[in-house]
């Protein structure tokens, strides 16, 4: 039997009572198997077993109490070398008390005789703890006050943490999210790339920005919602300032007054598992985790996210989960549908008037999707021909932002277009 494993003297009493009665009622072979498994259980001899189970099953008390073994000497000069080392925990304390109470007599801090030393070293570990616990509570009590506290972002509080449900049969409840171009490197001002995936469609919408400064955050949202052919009705950001700040949520309420936003919870990365999964497979499998940070890294990204985001919406084949069987409490296993690309499940979920979707698939009659690919793998070379600057050059962010012109026409290119709500 391991030491973790050991009953303790409590729990071997427990035992044995309960198996008092049984052993008391048993014939003489029953008693003997009996006290070989409560020897094997409780690791006692088993004389000891008998003695126990035949007389007194409680514990006797203490007739006398024992006096305090360590006076206040040794009280005073453990807690003098807690104060000098900031209130360790005992067992980091017990190892250093006697060389700290030594050092502190030689500057004079603390005045010891050689048996309070003597004492220091035999002192155990559950006696410090005692000794000292009235020291550790009332240091929690008061706490520390030398720096301010982290202040609490108080434009999210107002938002409650959930996640999309996957079966939301409805479109416009997008996540949304954030991915960073700058390596291993994150000094200075790069390129992000803003991400809204659409739960119930997996349509997608992608964006460059330079930075995540509110006037840029709000250039790419405006150029996302204009691409848009339905409406939004729920945004699902994770927990970071650049979505929840005051100059952001002022814009979402004037540009969609109805809309509802909700965030994941922290550190619950598969809250916003859709729009992840499509960082991966539509951001990074085609970018990949270069440093982009000039303001020609910028265009030409946009022009690459112009075609990725019509092939994607367009032809690429999605699967949605629409049922999940539990094997047991953990894990489950996924039942998807049949692949159809998100301009295809679009169709189907109703939001859209018939000459809206005319158009959608007229557009993706009218395009090649081999010359599509053609200039998305162009426009890859073009993007890494750049290379990113040593000293790179600052870039004015007013450069950087949509023109009135851009944000107001749709991405595929037809007229009219279509209002975001």
């Amino acid at each position: 039997m391991s030491e973790k494993d050991e009953m303790t003297i409590d729990e071997r009493r427990k035992y044995l009572y309960k198996m008092w009665g049984q052993y008391r009622g048993s014939s003489k072979a029953e008693k003997g198997v009996m006290l070989d498994q409560m020897e094997q259980l409780t690791g006692m001899h088993r004389k000891s077993i008998i003695r126990i189970i035949n007389g007194r099953l409680s514990r006797k008390k203490r007739t006398t109490q024992r006096g305090p073994t360590y006076g206040p000497k040794v009280r005073n000069a453990a807690v003098k070398v807690s104060e000098a080392l900031d209130h360790p925990c005992a067992e980091r304390l017990k190892p250093n008390l006697v060389f700290m109470a030594q050092h502190l007599m030689r500057h004079n801090q603390l005045t010891v005789d050689q048996e309070t030393l003597d004492k220091l070293d035999a002192i155990s570990v559950s006696t410090l703890k005692r000794m000292l616990s009235h020291i550790n509570k009332s240091k929690e009590k008061v706490g520390r006050k030398r720096f301010p506290k982290r202040r609490k972002n108080s434009f999210k509080e107002a938002f409650p943490m959930r996640r999309i449900p996957y079966d939301t049969p409805e479109p416009g409840h997008f996540e949304v999210d954030l991915v960073l171009h700058c390596d291993e490197n994150h000094s200075g001002d790069y390129i992000h790339t803003i991400q809204m995936t659409d739960v119930a469609t997996g349509w997608s919408e992608i964006q460059a920005v330079f930075g995540r400064s509110y006037r840029v955050m709000e250039d790419g949202f405006e150029c996302m919602l204009g691409n848009l052919p339905f409406p939004v009705l729920e945004i699902h950001p994770d927990n970071g300032s650049e979505f929840f700040n005051q100059h952001l949520l002022r814009f979402w309420q004037h540009k969609v007054p109805d809309l509802d936003i909700s965030r994941s919870r922290p550190y619950h990365k598969n809250d916003n598992r859709f729009v992840e999964e499509n960082n991966s497979s539509l951001v990074r499998a085609y970018v990949g985790h270069g440093r982009l940070d000039t303001l020609t890294h910028l265009l030409v990204l946009r022009d690459l996210y112009q075609d990725l985001t019509c092939y994607h919406n367009f032809f690429q084949p999605v699967m949605k989960t629409v049922e999940k069987v539990y094997i047991d409490e953990i894990h489950c296993r996924r039942i998807f549908d049949q692949a159809r690309p998100p301009l295809d499940r679009l169709a189907d979920s109703g939001v859209l008037p018939d000459v809206h979707l005319e158009m959608l698939f007229t557009l993706r009659d009218q395009i090649d999707v081999l010359d599509l690919r053609e200039r998305i793998e162009s426009n890859l070379d073009k993007l890494w021909q750049v290379k990113p600057l040593r000293n790179p050059i600052p870039v004015n962010v007013f450069d950087t932002l949509r023109k009135e012109e851009d944000k107001s026409s749709v991405t595929f290119s037809f007229e009219p277009s279509i209002p975001v709500r």
